[in-house]
């Protein structure tokens, strides 16, 4: 089976392997085990050194057809697009004529332009991960409600299953409630956390940037250190708000107790999850947030904003805890569960359970189904 891939994601090319954000790669590998080629329709970074949080293909046969950034934020973008997108719709287009199975990352630039020309291919098998936001009440931009409503539209799109987060109701019938993994059955332990009686742990995983509110993480923190409880929170991850984040933490005297550790590797990332209580992520807006799910497969209890499809995660509130998104009845609900050592261990341990049926083996086995079709 020859596969293409139609996605926004920027690669690295390094020596003969394509490098891209670790995630993203890792989930792609697993489909790669069932198919024979690879197309990869991208934008491909004059950068060729991949950072820690960057993985390569594993593929024997990748053919890269490297197409250029392109956005509409501004109207030297806008204007700059116009000469870019003939190029970009024509690989595209040869990409899919030359696969057997076609395969969007949506939502983005390169999705919404895979979703106009997929219409030309209706007997061709396809395959959309929406990545984002599903919710069909949730604000979006214009661009990311255009390509929800060509893929749900059956009568545009034929042949294709598109995988989202969540179950919606009133779906069309090629929407399929799906899930992402990271962690391997061999991986499974049983999780023991220490007790709060030396420091209570949190941790943040993601991009720092406003969308995933890290702030917000830092002043639920600061209330709970004024409160002199004894709390860390330790944050991963990189972006336009670290020197804002950093003199914040430096001007409120917070540097003991919150830590930046900036971009680093699964592996640190996993030995961090083990030894945290609470993984929080008050973000504004989620697909399937993957620092939740994989901090509850550590036993972490999840502190999440009540976005996308976190609320059926959380079990609406059963293995975790939803954010009001104010400060004084968010801090109380946290301090209900530290307080209550039962409670912590029981959320603690739902959270587990629920986190750990959804293994990378369960993951594989749901895909080659998708591609056996």
């Amino acid at each position: 089976m020859k596969f293409v891939i139609i996605t926004h994601v920027k690669h690295i090319a390094k020596k003969d392997l394509f490098f891209g954000y670790a995630p993203y790669v890792q989930e792609m590998n697993i489909w790669f085990k069932y198919v024979d080629e690879v197309i990869i329709v991208a934008p491909l970074s004059n950068n060729n050194k991949p950072t820690a949080i960057d993985l390569p293909y594993d593929h024997n046969k990748i053919v890269f057809k490297k197409v250029p950034n392109f956005s509409f934020t501004s109207f030297i973008n806008i204007l700059s697009s116009v000469f870019k997108l003939p190029i970009i719709f024509w690989k595209v287009f040869l990409g899919m004529k030359n696969a057997d199975h076609i395969h969007l990352r949506c939502p983005g630039n390169m999705g919404l332009v895979g979703c106009l020309v997929q219409i030309l291919f209706p007997k061709k098998n396809k395959t959309a991960k929406y990545a984002g936001n599903w919710d069909p009440k949730s604000k979006q931009p214009y661009t990311y409600k255009l390509q929800k409503w060509i893929l749900s539209n059956t009568f545009l799109t034929h042949n294709m299953k598109v995988l989202v987060y969540g179950d919606w109701k009133k779906q069309s019938k090629n929407i399929k409630s799906f899930f992402t993994a990271t962690y391997s059955e061999s991986e499974k332990e049983i999780i023991q956390k220490t007790s709060f009686n030396d420091v209570i742990e949190f941790i943040f995983v993601g991009s720092l940037v406003s969308g995933k509110n890290p702030l917000y993480a830092i002043e639920l923190i600061q209330k709970l250190i004024r409160k002199n409880y004894k709390v860390t929170l330790n944050i991963y991850g990189e972006g336009l708000e670290r020197v804002f984040l950093e003199n914040y933490i430096l001007k409120n005297n917070l540097e003991t107790a919150i830590i930046l550790h900036g971009n680093q590797n699964k592996k640190e990332i996993k030995k961090a999850y083990k030894k945290s209580h609470f993984v929080i992520l008050p973000s504004k807006s989620e697909g399937w947030p993957k620092a939740i799910t994989e901090g509850m497969f550590w036993g972490c209890i999840p502190i999440a904003s009540k976005v996308s499809c976190v609320p059926f995660m959380l079990d609406y509130g059963k293995r975790g805890i939803l954010l009001e998104m104010n400060l004084n009845k968010d801090l109380h609900q946290i301090e209900s569960v530290i307080v209550n050592q039962n409670d912590f261990v029981n959320k603690s341990a739902l959270a587990t359970n629920w986190s750990q049926k959804y293994t990378t083996k369960f993951f594989e086995t749901e895909i080659e189904k998708l591609l056996a079709k």
